[in-house]
């Protein structure tokens, strides 16, 4: 007896289907937490007993020691205890007298495998310490700095390089204290961090860039293609359009070349392009595990179109991007800084809100020190030291203004107030909501706040300028211009350690929509538009 099954199958919304990413995501999240806690080892059972003995004993498993505090997952929650408060028994008990500084830091390989070991070498050659590198099983690796004078460990640095969503999963099974990350932390992520103690990773102080790179599309030497518009490349990524042919090529079909799924530069190519236009990546896509395999790969076949790392592209080209209405944007080392390139793609620290090491917390100050910048312009990235370009290099920007100009008196008002100074590299952008500084920007106030306290900015004048887009004033979609700018005023005063009479006299303006990066039609290129700059004299 043959049975015909045919299921009903009720369409989805694209709301319920983004509900169910979600959920998929949240699963697959904590499944991994629960995976790498179970591979994570016997507890490190203490007991700590205060030194007046009617006082209460604190029993559990030690979840880290800073050299001054304990941290541990207790009876009664985690709890953070002064070490010269109590004594401590247990197999899980360190060493007082020979405590070596101990931080895991897990994720990205971009990050982890080169630039990191780089800027450890040269703040141990600030303190006069020694590295040693220690390589594990699955090119997994410690480095170990030394008292040059008396050869002792001072501290370990261990390195788990993994992929960014992994690297969050070891910091949320206490496997890491730092992630590396080619993205920005995604909702599902911060919240179930927030959830198990971690903070709020999008709040102040907890995501530091390191350094930027870019998300470019690549195409082989020989393409057609010299320019392409974002909308055209979410096209493609969705497999709307299959054909070369119809973007004026021959007739040939696309090849679609990405990184591998779990690469943290292809997750934040499908959340910044894809997701806001609300579409799945297409069946139909090759996957490469390194970026000098992809950059073969595209540079290798004609039909190809690739996502990519900016500093690793070799062979390959790469197209500028193209709006629809005229503006052009090419990635170089300038557009990219300032991320007028709309792709910047910063490389993040996420730093949970927990005590780490002394030496851990000097050595993160110093990743924003000079010499730390001059280390991430050696590994081929790009740093976050601030640059001034003269108004004369503002070349496309003006011509952007021209366009969209409604009147004479505008471009002469730009005019008149920016010509005689320079434009600071260091840019402010907001979140989705128009009322928050986004990650990377809470990040530039910090670095600029250093900036200002070691007096870079002495004897100048700041104008922190604020740039909307058509439709931010008095529609609810963020801030004006000249909210933006004087939130970010705010922020830098809030950032500062030390009163500083160059940002209190910093004068602040708004420029609403005069001067776009990209056409005022989408909401990524909205985001790009609505920004704040920093101009000197």
């Amino acid at each position: 007896m043959n049975f015909a099954f045919k299921p009903t199958i009720q369409a989805f919304t694209v709301e319920e289907w983004g509900l169910l990413r979600v959920f998929i995501r949240r699963l697959f999240f904590v499944f991994t937490w629960l995976v790498c806690s179970v591979s994570y080892g016997a507890a490190q059972d203490v007991t700590l007993a205060p030194l007046n003995d009617d006082a209460l004993r604190i029993t559990g498993t030690l979840l880290g020691f800073d050299g001054d505090y304990y941290r541990v997952s207790s009876q009664y929650g985690e709890v953070t205890i002064d070490a010269t408060s109590v004594t401590c028994t247990g197999p899980g008990c360190p060493s007082l007298t020979n405590f070596i500084s101990d931080v895991t830091i897990a994720g990205a390989a971009t990050i982890g495998e080169i630039l990191m070991p780089a800027l450890l070498q040269a703040y141990a050659r600030k303190e006069g310490l020694a590295v040693r590198r220690i390589p594990k099983e699955d090119g997994q690796f410690d480095l170990y700095l030394q008292d040059r004078q008396n050869e002792k460990d001072v501290a370990v640095f261990r390195f788990d390089i993994v992929e960014t969503d992994v690297g969050f999963s070891a910091l949320l099974s206490n496997r890491a204290d730092i992630v590396m990350a080619l993205r920005a932390i995604r909702p599902h992520e911060t919240e179930v961090l927030e959830d198990a103690g971690f903070g709020n990773l999008e709040g102040p102080n907890r995501a530091r860039v390191l350094a930027l790179d870019a998300l470019v599309p690549m195409v082989a030497p020989q393409s057609h293609v010299t320019s392409i518009s974002l909308e055209t490349i979410g096209a493609i990524l969705a497999g709307d359009i299959t054909n070369w042919r119809d973007l004026g090529g021959p007739d040939s079909d696309i090849t679609i070349h990405l990184r591998n799924p779990e690469s943290g530069l292809a997750q934040g190519a499908m959340d910044r392009i894809l997701a806001p236009m609300d579409k799945a990546l297409a069946a139909e896509v090759i996957r490469h595990r390194s970026d000098a395999a992809l950059d073969a790969a595209v540079r290798a076949d004609p039909a190809a179109i690739g996502l990519g790392s900016h500093a690793q592209v070799r062979d390959a080209r790469i197209p500028a991007l193209q709006s629809a209405c005229g503006f052009a944007q090419t990635a170089n080392r300038t557009s990219i800084k300032s991320e007028d390139y709309p792709l910047a793609a910063p490389l993040l620290l996420y730093i949970p809100q927990r005590r780490l090491p002394g030496l851990a917390r000097d050595f993160l100050a110093f990743t924003r020190s000079p010499g730390a910048q001059i280390v991430i312009r050696r590994a081929g990235l790009v740093d976050q030291a601030p640059e001034s370009l003269p108004f004369a290099l503002q070349g496309d920007r003006l011509a952007n203004a021209i366009a969209v100009a409604e009147n004479l008196s505008d471009l002469q008002s730009l005019r008149q107030n920016l010509a005689h100074r320079l434009r600071i590299t260091t840019s402010f952008r907001f979140s989705d909501d128009g009322q928050t500084l986004d990650t990377t920007s809470m990040s530039n106030v910090q670095q600029l706040a250093r900036a200002l306290e070691h007096g870079d900015f002495d004897e100048k004048r700041l104008l922190i300028a604020g740039f909307g887009n058509e439709s931010s004033p008095g529609t609810g979609s963020g801030l004006s211009s000249i909210q933006q700018a004087q939130a970010v005023k705010d922020a830098l005063q809030n950032a500062v350690s030390m009163r500083s009479d160059v940002l209190d006299a910093a004068e602040v303006m708004g420029f609403g929509s005069q001067m776009p990066l990209a056409c005022d039609t989408t909401p990524m290129n909205r985001h790009v538009n609505r920004r704040v700059e920093i101009w000197i004299d």
